[in-house]
């Protein structure tokens, strides 16, 4: 039986060759953190173009969702646990193999790693059969994995490892030491002096008594003595070690590849599950997205920040979760309200959702049912680069026509803070123009302003506000909902700040 990938369904979605660019919107959205976050310790797996290959067919994300929600069961996930043990010890062997001097050792180092991977083949596979695992990736790969055991390719391996061993097994030499000289001899049924010498000593034992011995180190290193003991060793019992020789140069190339291949791309899911296990703890739910091209309805129920909510669990404070939806023929979210209020914020989850959901995962929140994106496009606010030679509103405006001209209606366009260095007029002119060409693109946005108006373009235009604590007009409750926009939680905000409440001036009237 056929095996493709465990990450991708097709041919067509992947794998990736070499490495693959990061996403252009991810600076923008902290996704760059959460890579780096997520593939730390997971250097020698290279998963960073895992994370920069999006999916592009509902089946594929669902694929991953499949074994994704098959590692949350305890037998399957302990047993892709212990065959990356088995895996890695693996390449530690070989690391010694090619690290060490002595050909011969460097033969047995070889000889062991293949003793590894046969285990943690054998016992993988017997382990994921008895796992029963429901996704169609980790059947067909257990149903590869059972051909490939029964392999010419396998069994062969499998029997010339046992025949090398039990060779190596059978040899028994003697040193003999005198000064300086080392004499090597074949054993001859010499008795054990050793045993000889704690029989004698027995006698005059008294009690327990304190352990003088000194621990040896067994470093994996031949000195040039012992290298030279073997290689004597191998002179009078050269048939085991010709057939050591003989086993790392006809199984050179044993590691299958689609074997190796798996191994690296399950280390995705670990990695993600990993990710996202902190917040778990802390109470804060994921949930396996419905993804559609079809329909641009969306929703997510105690949706969050997965980059910030990660620093914030490792911190021990709470999370802020927030809802969203849009129906009909809604499709742009315009989020005002005062700064530091969680308006940013609200446009990152918002895109990480979308890109969470196109990378297979599970996202954070309840209930979501995502849009299948061709493109994400970011405009967050930068800071003037006098290296271009160009003003920030210059800036602003090339950038927003790179997003224009490359967008469809499929595209999702998130804008935060656009041409604050202009006028309110003029901003509120240029803003209609971009809204109104998103409009008739028919494209998601989301678009965090200070122009309130915006949110009254049309039916497709849906008002969220981040709010303020109403007893405590100074704090921001970094709550962001859908409601129409009035620019008091704003005006108060800043009244409170200033001293300039109705109920502040009357204090200050009345002194």
């Amino acid at each position: 039986m056929e095996f493709h990938s465990i990450l991708f369904e097709t041919p067509e979605d992947g794998p990736p060759s070499g490495d693959v660019e990061q996403p252009a919107f991810f600076g923008d959205l902290n996704l760059d953190q959460f890579v780096s976050e997520a593939t730390r310790g997971f250097d020698e797996y290279n998963l960073t173009p895992f994370f920069h290959t999006e999916l592009s067919r509902e089946s594929a994300v669902i694929y991953r969702h499949e074994v994704m929600q098959d590692l949350d069961s305890q037998a399957v996930l302990l047993a892709v646990q212990a065959f990356a043990l088995a895996m890695r010890k693996m390449r530690a062997s070989l690391g010694e193999a090619r690290r060490l001097y002595y050909q011969r050792q460097k033969q047995w180092w070889f000889l062991e790693a293949t003793s590894q991977y046969c285990k943690g083949m054998q016992a993988f596979c017997e382990a994921l059969r008895a796992a029963g695992p429901s996704s169609r990736g980790l059947n067909a790969f257990s149903a590869w994995l059972t051909g490939y055991l029964q392999s010419e390719a396998f069994v062969t391996l499998g029997n010339d490892l046992n025949e090398v061993r039990t060779a190596l097994a059978g040899v028994r030499y003697c040193i003999r030491l005198n000064g300086s000289a080392v004499t090597v001899l074949n054993y001859d049924d010499e008795e054990d002096y050793g045993a000889y010498v704690l029989h004698i000593f027995e006698r005059f034992k008294q009690g327990e008594v304190k352990d003088h011995r000194v621990e040896q180190k067994d470093w994996p290193e031949m000195n040039h003595v012992e290298a030279q003991i073997l290689d004597c060793v191998a002179e009078l019992n050269s048939p085991p070690f010709m057939l050591l020789a003989a086993f790392h140069t006809n199984h050179a190339d044993f590691l299958d590849s689609t074997i190796a291949a798996f191994d690296r791309e399950i280390e995705f899911y670990i990695a993600y599950r990993g990710y996202i296990q902190l917040c778990r703890e802390a109470g804060l739910q994921f949930s396996y997205p419905v993804v559609s091209r079809a329909t641009k309805a969306i929703r997510c129920e105690g949706t969050f920040d997965l980059v910030l909510a990660h620093k914030l669990c490792a911190e021990k404070v709470g999370v802020v979760c927030n809802d969203l939806y849009l129906e009909g023929p809604e499709r742009i979210f315009v989020v005002s309200g005062p700064n530091n209020g969680g308006k940013t914020t609200f446009a990152r989850t918002f895109g990480q959702l979308h890109f969470l959901g196109r990378l297979g995962c599970p996202v954070p929140g309840r209930n979501a049912h995502l849009f299948l994106y061709d493109h994400l496009f970011a405009h967050f606010e930068r800071e003037e680069n006098t290296l271009d030679m160009r003003g920030k509103l210059q800036d602003d405006l090339m950038r927003m026509h790179e997003i224009l001209r490359a967008s469809t209606s499929n595209s999702i366009i998130l804008m935060n803070e656009i041409f604050s260095s202009t006028t309110l007029a003029d901003a509120l002119f240029l803003c209609r123009r971009i809204i109104s060409e998103i409009m008739e693109r028919d494209a998601l946005c989301v678009c965090v302003t200070f122009i309130e108006e915006l949110a009254r373009l049309g039916p497709q235009t849906v008002s969220m506000v981040s709010e303020i604590n109403p007893n405590n007009l100074s704090v921001r409750t970094f709550r962001v909902r859908r409601r129409p926009a009035d620019g008091r939680a704003y005006a108060l905000s800043v009244a409170e700040q200033y001293g300039l409440t109705y109920e502040r001036i009357k204090e200050r009237l009345a002194s």
